[in-house]
């Protein structure tokens, strides 16, 4: 039975406007109080270190440096409001820009001898006396509340509780916060749950408060398939993170704001899980939501833009927000660094290599982007928004570079578990009561990828076959994809930085391939557009590979591909690194190679040894629905799954999804018991889990002044194949 205390954070009283306590700037507590007295005593002992490191700086005496440091929070929090106005005005590098020299314009003023009677120190000795003591002050303060709340998290409870409560006209009905955790499979959910390792959302499962099960993404498992499903109830024409569309050529990339809004438009009823009062933060669509922050199909949005601005100033502004995203920067560069490192001296398999590009995305996934999700986040719960959808990327990221089970991967999946219990306070103060949801869009699997394992990536396999130009894109991006929402959608196009960041996220998610030559010479860059007849295009997408012959307006049938390549199919379905080959036959529909036979799945027959014999109950129907979209490749190519349950990916990844095999389609959901349970035995197909979530915003009381429901999408009939 669950206890009233286990279950405080989905059952709590709402705290309406007259119910809630009012409280204003005026209203003075001992914390801020005991906060304020930290804070300069920081400041003063951070001014008499950098007096005594900065040359041409200089505090004489112990009195005149206890007034400096009064000073410096006088005028900071004079100054602070004024530099976010500011920043938002000149965009989010504007913000970074007025945190690195706001501080150090505070104490050059007051370090600023007016009399004239003592020589004045240049700015630049004023800059980096601010940066001693901002670190030695959030040092000392970090040190003197060891144990309290998270300075974010305190932050935001401390304004929830000073903010005056929103009119709301439906305070007694819950909200609901819905929080992804990329690409992480069911089993490591409850391997952490069990060893305490997540203790959030171990003390939920442990209370009885919560349930957790597992539920199986169709094919592809990839973030673009699941979370249009999830968001918008349908998974059709999403073969992949890329494809090429034929009627027009183009190549979709679900990580470029330009496709992704087409791909969005393309697909929703709007009606989707986000449309009553929802807000979308750091997702690739918004799932018809109001309110998008940092999403991929909705980076346009100027007037979420400026609030994301406005978000991001104030955290930066202050003296801890920057110095904590800073240290949390250096500090996670350094970890991968030596982490990578070691993997390479224990000779760590499997290992891929990680640069410091990578160590750059992962520190920006763990530490401002982290930050900045969850208090955009908490603002709408502060704010009184009925449903919010957040992704964090951190183990998805991680746990592509190093793998799923190692130290830093689980680090970050902790990381994600300690936002949800600042979340959970955060839900204390808020004007609605919330539910908590947490669930991942995808698993992962894990395996040597396939360039190392047989010495030729599947774009040099496809041109020794065809012996022809093979233009390819086999690199992941999802956790670049997830940084440029952010720089996209936090630019705008009213402010000269903001528009030189719109170019330069152009630039990061611009849909190049890269064309590999038959004599074996360097690749070199080639628009998708350009691509001529006999010419193929192959795309990774984990562990399932892409195949066009580009310029057809149609997907070819096996008959076709051996008329122009003959040694192709065969080679592909006889290396030793593929499972299995998808192609469309004239007389069959959808067949499944495999070295010792065939499975033709629209009809279920099965000629030979069954090359799906080793990827699951549910793969014949997930293939014959991938196969069957119009947007299908002429060739699916599924890598092998070895005696570990190990898999090969087309891309330079230790952790992959996208094809069959291994634990890429064990997603997890985790759910209050307030809320009925999916059906048994498991929920298959993210349309299936939207369905699942839209019945609980229903139980809770949303949705119900939407129109009346739009006739049903229609769906494409299985049993045929399409053009």
């Amino acid at each position: 039975m669950t206890t009233p205390q286990a279950a405080a954070h989905t059952y709590r009283e709402p705290m309406t406007r007259h119910a809630r306590p009012r409280s204003g700037w005026w209203h003075l507590r001992w914390g801020d109080v005991g906060r304020a007295v930290l804070a300069v005593l920081g400041a003063a002992l951070g001014l008499q270190i950098a007096s005594w490191l900065v040359p041409e700086f200089d505090i004489k005496g112990p009195g005149r440096t206890i007034a400096a440091a009064i000073a410096i929070a006088v005028v900071g929090a004079v100054l602070r409001p004024l530099l976010v106005r500011l920043a938002v005005l000149v965009g989010w590098v504007g913000a970074v820009l007025l945190g690195l020299f706001g501080q150090g314009i505070v104490v050059w003023l007051v370090a600023w001898d007016f009399s004239g009677e003592q020589h004045n120190p240049p700015f630049l000795a004023a800059f980096a006396a601010s940066w001693v003591v901002s670190a030695v002050s959030t040092a000392f303060v970090w040190v003197a509340t060891a144990g309290t709340d998270d300075a974010v998290t305190a932050s935001l409870l401390r304004r929830g509780r000073r903010a005056r409560p929103p009119d709301l006209t439906d305070p007694d009905v819950p909200g609901v916060v819905f929080i992804q955790a990329d690409g992480v499979p069911y089993p490591v959910l409850e391997w952490g749950v069990r060893a305490g390792t997540l203790p959030t959302l171990s003390r939920w499962i442990r209370s009885g408060s919560h349930r957790m099960a597992e539920w199986r993404p169709k094919l592809p498992a990839t973030t673009p398939a699941s979370q249009m499903g999830i968001l918008h109830g349908t998974i059709e024409g999403i073969p992949a993170f890329r494809w090429v569309d034929r009627p027009t050529g183009k190549v979709f990339v679900a990580n470029k704001p330009a496709d992704a809004a087409v791909i969005e438009a393309q697909h929703t009823d709007g009606r989707g899980l986000l449309v009553d009062d929802g807000v979308s933060v750091s997702n690739l669509f918004t799932g018809d939501a109001p309110t998008a922050y940092a999403t991929m199909s909705a980076v346009h949005r100027t007037r979420e833009t400026k609030h994301a601005r406005v978000a991001l100033s104030t955290f930066l502004a202050r003296p801890e927000g920057l110095a904590r995203s800073m240290s949390r920067t250096v500090s996670e560069v350094a970890r991968e660094r030596f982490q990578a490192a070691r993997a390479t001296r224990r000779d760590v398999r499997p290992r891929v290599e990680r640069g410091w590009g990578f160590a750059g995305e992962r520190a920006a996934v763990s530490g401002v982007l982290r930050d900045l999700n969850t208090t955009l986040v908490a603002d709408s719960m502060l704010q009184g928004r009925r449903v919010i959808y957040v992704d964090y990327v951190d183990y998805d990221a991680v746990a592509h570079h190093a793998g799923l089970m190692q130290p830093e991967s689980l680090a970050a999946l902790e990381g994600i578990d300690a936002v949800i219990a600042q979340l959970e306070q955060v839900a204390t103060v808020s004007p609605r009561r919330y539910h908590f949801v947490v669930l991942s869009d995808h698993g992962q699997s894990q395996g040597e990828v396939f360039a190392s394992r047989y010495g030729e990536d599947l774009a040099a396999l496809v041109r020794r076959l065809t012996d022809s130009d093979v233009a390819a894109e086999e690199e992941n991006a999802e956790a670049t994809g997830a940084l440029n929402s952010m720089i996209a959608s936090t630019s705008g196009t009213d402010t000269v930085l903001g528009r030189a960041l719109g170019r330069a996220s152009d630039r990061i998610s611009a849909g190049r391939l890269e064309s590999s030559p038959p004599d074996g010479t360097a690749p070199a860059p080639v628009p998708a557009e350009e691509d001529g007849a006999d010419r193929c295009l192959v795309f990774g997408s984990g562990n399932l590979g892409l195949v066009y012959v580009a310029g057809e307006k149609s997907r070819l049938t096996l008959d076709d591909l051996t008329a122009h390549f003959p040694a192709l199919v065969p080679g592909l379905v006889a290396h030793p690194g593929v499972g299995f080959v998808v192609v469309d036959t004239a007389d069959h529909g959808p067949v499944v190679l495999g070295p010792g036979g065939e499975h033709r799945v629209r009809e279920g027959v099965v000629v030979g040894e069954d090359p799906l014999a080793g990827f699951g109950p549910e793969a014949p129907a997930f293939v014959l629905r991938a196969a069957t979209m119009a947007e299908a490749p002429d060739i699916y190519v599924n890598s092998l799954v070895d005696d570990l349950g190990e898999v090969a990916a087309f891309e330079g990844l230790v952790g992959c999804h996208g094809g069959l095999g291994g634990w890429q389609d064990r997603a997890m959901i985790m759910w209050p018991v307030a809320l009925p349970a999916p059906p048994r035995p498991m929920v298959v197909g993210a349309d299936a889990l939207h369905r699942v979530l839209v019945g609980w915003l229903e139980h809770l009381g949303h949705r119900r002044d939407l129109t009346a429901a739009e006739p049903a999408r229609p769906v494409p009939d299985a049993s045929r194949p399409r053009a």
